[in-house]
């Protein structure tokens, strides 16, 4: 083992025996190990998605509301595709070894993602203790919005036709107005997502992290898949470590750039907290 090595698994060791908090944030590399695509690049996303491929519209131009008024059952079909897809993926034991570590805390543990798959919630972490900064595919709204409403869509189904890639008729309802439903999901160029569900999740972290403070508690952020062409969970892991004196350790395969004081793993997910758990019991 080199000395640099050495140097970080013995910082990682001693953050783990020194922080009675846990903050976890994770983005889209979170997934790929329970075997989720990766929609990094067009290519990754064209890879998943062959006839979207065909018509050459990239992931970020897919993503995004208008196509619920131009070609609903092509929207439909994008995001009934992956709501299906997140039904039937069962989520990494990853995530089962952060659940246990956060619950060793005495400080107890949060969870901030931008992943929109609910596999935290379905791997058995508390829904009151979870932060989806960009919604929820599991969760619904009306395209208009007539109203502020979000509703639970686990009773809703949609078939998705292989060769087309479009959904097949009845598309989801607005149960208001009739007009056609979408995803409570924060898309590229989206006016029109109710924010409601979100912010209240803000809101309870806020409060979890006010109350570790006020008690003394060190907090660990530990930081899975976050790349840097949506930053916005690596902005908030390295703001949360700063705001509360914390350490940050970031696990990503290629951007894993850490700021100056805090900790890095070049690793994948799973293969960074099962690295992390073995130091753990060590």
């Amino acid at each position: 083992m080199n000395n640099h090595k050495q140097s970080t698994e013995e910082k990682i060791v001693r953050a783990l025996k020194e922080a009675s908090a846990l903050l976890i944030t994770a983005g889209a590399g979170m997934g790929v190990d329970s075997g989720l695509p990766d929609f990094r690049g067009n290519e990754g996303f064209w890879k998943a998605y062959p006839p979207i491929a065909k018509l050459g519209i990239g992931f970020a131009e897919m993503a995004n509301p208008r196509w619920f008024e131009t070609k609903p059952r092509l929207a439909w079909g994008f995001y009934g595709h992956r709501m299906n897809l997140y039904r039937n993926t069962i989520p990494h034991k990853g995530f089962e070894m952060l659940l246990t570590l956060g619950l060793k805390m005495s400080g107890g543990y949060f969870v901030f993602t931008s992943n929109v798959d609910g596999h935290f919630q379905k791997a058995g972490f508390d829904k009151e203790k979870i932060v989806e900064c960009h919604g929820s595919i599991h969760h619904l709204q009306c395209t208009g919005p007539c109203c502020a409403e979000i509703w639970d869509g686990k009773q809703i189904k949609v078939e998705v036709d292989k060769e087309s890639f479009e959904a097949q008729e009845p598309l989801p309802l607005c149960p208001h107005c009739g007009k056609l439903a979408r995803p409570n999901v924060l898309m590229f160029g989206d006016w029109s997502w109710v924010p409601h569900r979100t912010e209240f999740q803000h809101i309870r972290m806020n409060e979890w992290m006010d109350k570790i403070l006020r008690a003394g508690h060190k907090l660990l952020v530990i930081e899975l898949g976050a790349g840097i062409a949506v930053p916005t969970v690596r902005y908030e892991s390295e703001n949360r470590a700063e705001q509360s004196g914390g350490i940050l350790l970031r696990i990503n395969p290629r951007d894993d750039q850490a700021p100056a004081g805090h900790l890095s793993l070049t690793m994948r997910a799973l293969e960074g907290i099962e690295y992390i758990d073995r130091l753990r019991q060590d």
